[in-house]
């Protein structure tokens, strides 16, 4: 009888060991799901952040520590970090990341510096200026023609952070177009070097075009025949024509330079080349500029001196016409006893037209040589 049981039931030899299990089942705690870290956001200045391999775009925004990270890990592929008026904080922070020289943050986060090309380490540092040209209905005495800010590119083996202060030159366009182009892309961090120089000369090559409009109309004002007395908006374009020439004139040496560099890959030679040429152009138009806007200034300077001659001429004539009616009246009116006409009937009428048969005869005589 004991050795018997009911079907379907297990014997208690063999559930008690399943209760007690699911008994510390449920008394034991469950363990955490592992709660995933935050991602980390790029801070303000940085505008853009992309790892680029074998000439494309890696997908999905990243941080740029994680960028260089990454960007060491893999053979071949390169971080782009586009920053746009950074702190020292955050200057040092991407230095800590990138591996980058004091001396580098210290120059990056200061604004206002002259077109230059130099190495330290195996990071090259290039500074370009920027340039737009201002919109204006007409030319006055506090017209800004042409905002310049600066660029600095720096490139190493295997990143390129681009650091823009001022309003001009913004970099999303070029980092855009130069994505379309994978062959140029795939040459690594001096492509970005290429397609930003690229991009400062064309538009040093648009602002010429339009400060040459600014000069036609200067110009045509000048040989106009109604002339404006104000001469002070001529002096602020030439003002505007220093800035434009100091963003300019300084970048062909530190490009020529740059195409001697050993790091340059020979498959951008052409393309440095080819803006090295443009380049030139902008600089002959510019100084051209500068001579032009001279000559238009020393003509309005000619015409405002001969208006002032003109004027005084008018005012020493009519001076003169005046002193004959002067003299006469003070002649007679110092009350001698003889004198001409004085008790004559018509003493009164004949000197009244002796004034006006001498200030006629003046009046002619100044109108036809041009004084009146």
């Amino acid at each position: 009888m004991f050795g018997l049981r009911r079907r379907g039931t297990a014997p208690v030899t063999e559930r008690l060991p399943r209760a007690i299990g699911r008994l510390i089942e449920g008394i034991a705690p469950r363990p955490e799901r592992a709660v995933p870290a935050p991602r980390r956001h790029n801070p303000d200045a940085v505008v853009d952040c992309a790892v680029y391999a074998a000439g494309a775009r890696r997908p999905g925004a990243i941080h740029y520590t994680e960028a260089a990270r990454a960007a060491r890990r893999r053979r071949g592929s390169f971080v782009w970090l586009g920053l746009h008026e950074p702190d020292r904080a955050t200057m040092r922070s991407i230095a800590e990341s990138f591996g980058l020289h004091e001396l580098v943050v210290e120059q990056a986060v200061e604004p206002g510096h002259r077109p230059s090309l130099e190495t330290i380490g195996d990071v090259t540092r290039l500074v370009m200026r920027t340039a737009r040209y201002v919109e204006h209905e007409e030319l006055t005495a506090t017209s800004e023609v042409v905002d310049t800010g600066d660029v600095t590119v720096l490139i190493g083996p295997w990143f390129v952070i681009s650091i823009r202060h001022g309003a001009a030159g913004a970099l999303w366009q070029v980092r855009r177009e130069l994505e379309k182009r994978q062959t140029v892309l795939r040459l690594g961090p001096w492509a970005v070097a290429y397609a930003i120089a690229d991009r400062m000369v064309d538009e040093y090559l648009d602002v010429a075009g339009a400060v040459e409009r600014d000069l036609e109309r200067l110009e045509e004002e000048t040989f106009s025949l109604q002339l404006s007395p104000e001469i002070a908006h001529f002096y602020q374009l030439k003002r505007e024509m220093v800035e434009f020439k100091r963003a300019v004139l300084p970048l062909p040496e530190p490009l020529g330079r740059l195409l001697t560099l050993p790091g340059l890959p020979a498959g951008l030679r052409p393309y440095f080349v080819d803006v090295q040429g443009r380049l030139a152009r902008a600089v002959d138009r510019v100084a051209g500029f500068d001579d032009l806007l001279n000559s238009i200034l020393q003509a309005r300077l000619t015409q405002v001196s001969m208006s002032q001659n003109n004027d005084m001429r008018m005012i020493a004539s009519w001076a003169a016409i005046a002193a004959v009616p002067t003299v006469l009246a003070g002649v007679y009116g110092m009350n001698f006893t003889r004198m001409p006409w004085l008790d004559s009937d018509y003493g009164f009428t004949g000197i009244v037209a002796v004034m006006a048969v001498i200030c006629g005869g003046l009046y002619w005589r100044f109108k036809k040589a041009g004084w009146l």
